[in-house]
């Protein structure tokens, strides 16, 4: 089975990628996961200068899912290629860097550090963090905002460049298309959905930030809808994340029109799943007898003529 995969000029051996937050650098997973055994990973988001984040208590277990507030937590960028990148590079990772800012300014100046260092596969543009008040999701919020990040960045990297869409709008489809027209070579997506969970013996927030992103198997649905609406609205690829927990999971993104998916909540649960959402993907090739996983991309038959097919 050909599990290769295109996203622009990126070529993946498989769909299956690490989603960024939640496998750290990629190095702290090293020794349990083959890191060159994955489609890509992509790191923790970085700012130009390290980052605190928020105080404890920032992750809560909900049903379904997590909710977290970590604030992008991070060492920078500059300490990340000098200290991550070069041990990445030695395990042969496909490293796609998520970038993060507080400015217009500050995701152009990351993007561009980054682009003079080998061993960075791809840039995905985080403007869609839910748990930062400034910068982020102000771009990821407005129309001209992801417009004018996009195009700003790709003017001073060759690399491909993939911002991470919101599903904290009203349209997710329009703001794949002002991607697109900006210069964008895919998009991601879901982020988190801003989300709150209150302990009532205390009546307070159980995280400290008070609201946070929450992930997990109870977004999937709703991220799969936004991944089907994007495919539908623009020509580059996308790549869809929201609640992965096995193969038939991952493949759901795919037929919906995911040219590949992210994984993240469900590794802090089993790190050791990432062999079993391969061997599943192909396996299910095999039965249905498709050569190649890209020709399963976006194959979702809506035909309205006959309704016997849908399941009850």
């Amino acid at each position: 089975m050909d599990l290769s995969v295109r996203i622009g000029a990126l070529t993946l051996k498989n769909p299956v990628i690490a989603a960024s937050g939640c496998f750290g650098y990629g190095v702290e997973y090293a020794d349990i996961v083959d890191l060159s055994s994955l489609g890509g990973i992509v790191v923790k988001g970085l700012f130009l200068n390290e980052r605190e984040g928020h105080p404890a208590p920032r992750i809560v277990e909900t049903p379904a899912g997590m909710l977290n507030a970590i604030g992008l937590q991070g060492i920078g960028v500059r300490r990340f290629v000098e200290e991550k990148l070069p041990e990445l590079r030695a395990r042969r990772a496909t490293v796609l860097v998520n970038v993060c800012g507080t400015t217009l300014d500050e995701y152009v100046e990351v993007s561009r550090i980054l682009s003079e260092h080998e061993g960075v596969a791809a840039i995905e543009l985080n403007i869609s963090c839910p748990n930062i008040k400034e910068g982020g999701i102000q771009f990821g919020c407005s129309l001209n905002g992801t417009y004018d990040v996009v195009n700003a960045v790709r003017k001073v990297t060759t690399l491909p460049v993939i911002p991470k869409l919101t599903p904290n709008v009203t349209d997710v489809a329009s703001f794949a298309r002002a991607a697109e027209d900006a210069g964008a070579d895919a998009v991601s997506l879901v982020n988190t959905f801003l989300a709150m969970v209150i302990d009532v013996e205390t009546r307070r927030p159980k995280i400290s930030n008070i609201v946070g992103g929450l992930s997990g198997p109870a977004i999937r649905p709703i991220a799969v809808r936004m991944v089907y609406e994007c495919r539908q609205a623009v020509k580059i690829p996308v790549i869809g994340m929201g609640g992965i927990a096995d193969a038939r999971d991952a493949l759901e993104f795919i037929i919906a029109g995911a040219g590949a998916v992210q994984v993240g909540t469900a590794n802090f649960a089993d790190p050791c799943l990432w062999p079993r959402l391969l061997d599943g993907i192909s396996d299910y090739l095999r039965r249905h007898d498709i050569r190649a996983v890209s020709d399963l991309v976006g194959s979702i038959d809506t035909r309205a003529k006959d309704k016997a097919w849908i399941s009850t």
